[in-house]
């Protein structure tokens, strides 16, 4: 295969610290690979501005100004991390390339492994998903809510490779491929590992964070959790399912114990302590259930209306 031409895509949501330094080393590494003859002489950034509240868009155009090779879009407002990426391979798909790899702005994620990245797409891989090696940079908190995450994930059926993030190559048959899928909250992790293509695996180190803060909290990765759940499963609904069938009979044993005791033994039960704290146990799980159908309910709600992904506000080409 020749060497193709790469797009770096990159989300930025509030990354005044950063952005410049972020596009300068990422620049300064297509020439290395453009000079090692890794990849074509036309190959560019593609920046996509999250509705930023800062001077992100600010300094963006300062770049583009200065060298054509960095191309960018911004939003009219913030649409989300997910978003941003889908934009991104929309907009790289537009302007053209034979390949794209999206990282994000601060580059925690190890720029030189995109080298290996090209490397693999050279041989013949369609998708090359970034590992990290470990995940010490993490809290105690985050390392265990990521450890349920993706453990939950694989057992309700979608297969996502341990502590892979959207650190990763796709190769513009992937990009069209995904053209074909129209829905609104696509969950990117699960849909380029459910397509079947031929996928590779890179190992990398995280870095600190050159500047500023990650703008992921607790809510947003709870709130990506339960999109990619409820986007690539319906564990959870028949889960709800057997337990409603395992709490009526339930119900039924306790019912039929209770006749028993008051026809053989004339002897109604006591234990009110008991009741009361069967009945919260049980309302629980039932407000539990009706949550987690109505987070299914919502995507159906959300895909029903039918509102675009994202709205662009200027793009620079």
């Amino acid at each position: 295969m020749q060497k193709p031409t790469l797009a770096v895509i990159i989300p930025c949501f509030n990354e005044e610290l950063c952005i410049k330094s972020t596009v300068v080393t990422l620049l300064r590494f297509l020439d290395l690979l453009v000079s090692a003859e890794k990849i074509k002489k036309d190959s560019y950034l593609y920046l996509v501005d999250d509705g930023s509240s800062d001077r992100t868009w600010e300094i963006i155009e300062n770049l583009h100004k200065n060298d054509s090779r960095v191309k960018a879009v911004k939003f009219i407002r913030n649409f989300g991390n997910q978003k941003a990426l889908i934009a991104g391979l929309d907009g790289v798909r537009d302007i053209g390339c034979d390949c794209a790899v999206s990282i994000d702005a601060d580059l925690q994620q190890d720029e030189n492994a995109i080298e290996k990245f090209v490397e693999e797409y050279v041989k013949g891989a369609d998708i090359v998903c970034g590992i990290r090696n470990n995940r010490e940079t993490d809290s105690f908190l985050k390392k265990l809510t990521a450890l349920m995450f993706y453990k939950t994930m694989n057992l309700l059926g979608a297969k996502i490779p341990v502590n892979h993030s959207d650190y990763r190559l796709v190769s513009k048959k992937a990009i069209d491929i995904m053209k074909l899928y129209p829905e609104k909250y696509l969950f990117l992790r699960g849909f380029f590992n459910e397509l079947g293509l031929k996928t590779s695996y890179i190992n990398f180190d995280v870095k600190p964070r050159l500047a500023g803060k990650s703008k992921f909290n607790f809510m947003s990765l709870t709130a990506l959790a339960l999109n990619g759940i409820t986007s690539y499963s319906v564990v959870p609904l028949r889960f709800v399912a057997v337990l409603g069938f395992l709490m009526a009979l339930f119900g039924f044993l306790i019912g039929l114990e209770t006749v028993i005791e008051k026809v053989f033994w004339h002897n109604s039960p006591n234990g009110w302590a008991t009741a009361i704290i069967l009945l919260c146990i049980f309302g629980g799980i039932q407000l539990f259930c009706l949550g987690l159908i109505g987070e299914y309910v919502g995507q159906v709600f959300r895909e029903v209306k039918a509102r675009p992904r994202y709205i662009k506000d200027i793009e620079l080409r």
